[in-house]
C-alpha cells in the first residue's frame, strides 16, 4: 500500500480505494440504455474529477452500453485511471444473465471489451464464475484462457470474481491474481477468511454490494451510529468497508453526481471506537 486512500498492486498497478462501479449506468435491471446518458457521462467526468482512478466495468452492463458511455466519456483515459473489467457471462434478450465461460468466448469477451472501451490491452480481468458454482469447481480451463491472453498482451492483471476460497488457492497455483471481487458488505461477512487472506498476500478485494445492491441494506445499528456521526448510513456502511481490510478496495456504484459524492466523502469519514465496535456486532 503507498498510504490509506490508494492500493499499490503487483508493484505497477495503483489504485485509489474508493473506485466506482459502473453497472448502474446502464437502465434498469442493467439492461439497456441509461434514462439520462447526459447524466451518466457526467458522473463518469466527476468522479475522476474527484481523484478516483479505479472504475469497474464490464461488457455484459447494458450489455455494451456502459463501456461504450465509459468510452464517451473518458477517453482518451487519464495515464492513472485503471478499468477494471470482467468476463464469464452474457445477456439473454430478455435480460438474464447467462454463464458463458467456454474459453472461446472468453476470448470472444475480451475483444469486445477493448473495441467497446477503446483500449489496446486492459489493466484487470476478472474471471466472473457462474453464481450457480458451489465453490468445488475447477476454473482451471477458464482461468487458463485468461492467462494465454495475458502472455499474448491483451491483459495485464488477472482476478476473480464469485469465486471460493478454494477457487482463489487454484487460480493462484496457475497464475498471480490481483483482486478477488465478491459480495460482501457490513451485514454479509460469510467472506470474512477470503477477506482476511487477500489481505495477508496484498491482493484486492473489491465487495459487490457493499451497499446491499438490489436489496439495500437494512439495520437499526447503523441507522443509529449514522445519526451520531451526521453522516448517512450508506456512508458508514462503507467507511466500515475500509476499515475494516487495508487491502478492500470499493466501487460503490450510482447514476447520480449527488449521490457519487456522497459515497467519496465516506473515505474522508471517522468511525471513533465505540461506533466500530458497534458495527463489528451487526451480523447478517
Amino acid at each position: 500500500m503507498a498510504d490509506s486512500r490508494t492500493l499499490t498492486l503487483a508493484g505497477d498497478l495503483t489504485i485509489t480505494r474508493m473506485g466506482y462501479g459502473a453497472m448502474q449506468l446502464a437502465g434498469p435491471n442493467v439492461f439497456g440504455p441509461p434514462k439520462d446518458r447526459a447524466e451518466a457521462v457526467a458522473v463518469l467526468r466527476e468522479a475522476v474529477e474527484l481523484g478516483v482512478t479505479h472504475i469497474d466495468t464490464s461488457d455484459f452492463y447494458g450489455p455494451v452500453v456502459v463501456n461504450e458511455i465509459i468510452k464517451e466519456a473518458l477517453h482518451p483515459y487519464p495515464d492513472d485511471l485503471r478499468i477494471v473489467t470482467k468476463v464469464g457471462a452474457r445477456r439473454g434478450a430478455d435480460g438474464s444473465w447467462n454463464p458463458s465461460l467456454t474459453p472461446s468466448d472468453l476470448r470472444a469477451q475480451v475483444e469486445e471489451n477493448l473495441d467497446h472501451l477503446g483500449l489496446d490491452v486492459l489493466d484487470v480481468v476478472n474471471l466472473r464464475l457462474s453464481v450457480h458454482n458451489t465453490g468445488d469447481e475447477s476454473l482451471a480451463e477458464e482461468f487458463g484462457a485468461l492467462v494465454e491472453m495475458q502472455k499474448e498482451g491483451l491483459i495485464r492483471h488477472l482476478g476473480l470474481s464469485a469465486a471460493s476460497m478454494r477457487q482463489f488457492d487454484e487460480a493462484r497455483s496457475i497464475a498471480p491474481i490481483v483482486t478477488v471481487q465478491n459480495e460482501y458488505n457490513i451485514v454479509n461477512r460469510q467472506d470474512d477468511a477470503l477477506v482476511d487472506r487477500c489481505a495477508a498476500e496484498g491482493i484486492a478485494y473489491a465487495p459487490f454490494f457493499p451497499l446491499g445492491g438490489f436489496t439495500p441494506l437494512q439495520s437499526q445499528t447503523l441507522a443509529a451510529v449514522a445519526a451520531r456521526l451526521d453522516a448517512t448510513p450508506h456512508q458508514v456502511a462503507l467507511a466500515w468497508l475500509l476499515h475494516r481490510s487495508p487491502t478492500i478496495a470499493l466501487i460503490p456504484g450510482t447514476s447520480s453526481r449527488a449521490h457519487l459524492r456522497e459515497n467519496i466523502a465516506a473515505a474522508d469519514l471517522e468511525l471513533p471506537a465505540d461506533a466500530l465496535a458497534e458495527l463489528d456486532a451487526i451480523a447478517g
